[in-house]
C-alpha cells in the first residue's frame, strides 16, 4: 500500500467522496453533517491523502489546519471493498506522522455516535483518541460526538 498526499483532481476520488457524503444521509440531517466536499477539501489549510496498491484506490484522509498547534480529521473513508484489510489504520497512522511533521500539538474529530460509525470510533480510540467536548466552530448535537488527542513531537 503506498499512501500519497492527493490533489482530488482524479476520478476515482471524486467517486469516493462522492459515495462517502451520501453515506451520510441515513445517519444525520443535513445540518449535521460535517463532511467537506472537493472545494472544500482543496483549501490550502486541508492536508489530503489517499492509500493505492496496483493503481487501484483503498481510501483516504486528511487534517484541516484549525490554527497553528490543532487540526481536525476530515473524510476519512476507505473503499468498501477493502474493508479489514488495514486502511484506515495505515491513512490513520500517516495523517498523525503528517500532522507531527507539520508541529501540530493536537489532532481532532468530529464523527456520529450511531452504532453505524462505531468501527471509526474504535479504531480512533485504538490510535489514543478520547471523547471530548465540541471543538472548533462545532456545536453540542445529538448526531455528533467528538474525539481528540495530543501529538508528542
Amino acid at each position: 500500500m503506498q499512501i500519497k498526499r492527493d490533489d482530488l483532481r482524479g476520478p476515482e476520488i471524486a467517486a469516493m467522496l462522492e459515495a462517502h457524503l451520501k453515506d451520510f444521509e441515513p445517519h444525520s440531517p443535513p445540518e449535521s453533517r460535517h463532511a467537506l466536499d472537493l472545494d472544500g477539501l482543496r483549501r490550502p489549510e486541508v492536508h489530503f491523502y489517499t492509500a493505492w496498491e496496483n493503481n487501484e484506490l483503498l481510501g483516504c484522509g486528511a487534517f484541516k489546519r484549525l490554527d497553528d498547534t490543532h487540526a481536525e480529521i476530515k473524510s476519512m473513508r476507505t473503499d468498501p471493498n477493502h474493508l479489514r484489510k488495514g486502511v484506515a489504520r495505515a491513512i490513520l497512522a500517516h495523517l498523525i506522522e503528517e500532522a507531527r511533521a507539520a508541529g501540530l500539538q493536537r489532532l481532532s474529530l468530529e464523527t456520529g455516535p450511531m452504532a453505524h460509525f462505531a468501527p471509526a470510533r474504535r479504531l480512533y480510540q485504538a490510535f489514543g483518541f478520547t471523547y471530548c467536548e465540541p471543538f472548533g466552530s462545532y456545536r453540542e448535537d445529538p448526531y455528533s460526538v467528538f474525539m481528540t488527542r495530543r501529538l508528542a513531537n
